[in-house]
């Protein structure tokens, strides 16, 4: 079963919309895992309110395809409204960082907060299954 790694984004209610996105990845894995909260701010487009980013791992049988509707449906559903801006504001942003042990997101080595997040859940993995 796959291990993934997704990437979470928001800052419109973060809190609230970070917490609703955990509760239902928990549902595919009642053993998720959370990444520390990090406050960034907006990149590309800075007239915007800061974000909250971190990421969840966990394992699931869905495929990448499949996975990746899954998370748009969770977008959907906590109101993520796509613009011609795609560095613009939003309820929530999931996005696959790492599967197993691929990097499949560039955001990993353009970001730090991507891969502080990341990593900091590869380790717990690591500890974890040691």
């Amino acid at each position: 079963m796959p291990f993934y790694i997704v990437g979470v984004g928001s800052n419109i209610e973060a809190d609230k919309h970070i917490q609703l996105a955990f509760e239902q990845i928990k549902k595919i894995d009642s053993q998720v895992n959370i990444a520390t909260l990090l406050r960034t701010k907006p990149v590309g487009f800075t007239e915007q309110a800061d974000f909250i980013n971190t990421a969840f791992s966990f394992y699931c049988s869905l495929n990448v395809t499949e996975m990746k509707n899954h998370l748009k449906a969770i977008e959907a559903q906590l109101g993520r409204v796509r613009s011609n801006n795609k560095n613009g504001p939003r309820t929530i942003d999931l996005d696959i960082v790492k599967i197993d042990h691929d990097i499949v997101d560039d955001d990993y080595h353009q970001y730090d907060f991507v891969k502080k997040s990341v990593d900091e859940l590869v380790d717990k993995q690591t500890r974890k299954s040691n």
